[in-house]
């Protein structure tokens, strides 16, 4: 189950996204916004955050304009891993180095194309171990003192 979220910049890459996973039997769980009507993106990164924080769902997609605002927003929730990719190299590195558990889509940069290709490689990659977990246990060290 994914949760999925975007701004008005992103709500139509948000829809067309969703076709994309209900033709691949992708359960998710769409968290807004429902409309191109101007919307705040800290609101809808939070939605999917806490999804994916509560157990919710297993992974976020985020969509703005950027992606880079809903990259900040998302972050701030302790155990959110996300970045924001513009291709599939992005997503594979992203998520097998770093273990993102939501990635954030620039609506602006990328066509429906790019996107899915870019959610497929994210989905479809493995995490690393060895050299990367090591860091990433370092990344959830300094989110204990720092997230409290």
């Amino acid at each position: 189950m994914l949760a999925i979220g975007a701004d008005h910049r992103g709500y139509k890459l948000k829809e067309e996204l969703k076709k994309f996973l209900d033709e691949s039997e992708i359960e998710y769980i769409d968290c807004g916004t429902y409309s191109s009507e101007t919307v705040h993106y800290p609101e809808m990164a939070k939605k999917v955050a806490e999804k994916v924080q509560e157990n919710k769902a297993e992974g976020g997609i985020l969509i703005c304009g950027s992606g880079g605002g809903m990259t900040i927003v998302a972050n701030k929730f302790k155990g959110i891993r996300c970045e924001c990719c513009n291709s599939e190299d992005e997503a594979k590195e992203a998520k097998s180095h770093n273990g993102i558990n939501i990635i954030a889509l620039p609506a602006d940069r990328m066509n429906i194309s790019q996107a899915v290709d870019t959610i497929r490689a994210w989905l479809g990659t493995e995490i690393l171990d060895g050299r990367y977990l090591e860091r990433r246990k370092m990344v959830q060290d300094i989110e204990k003192e720092n997230m409290k």
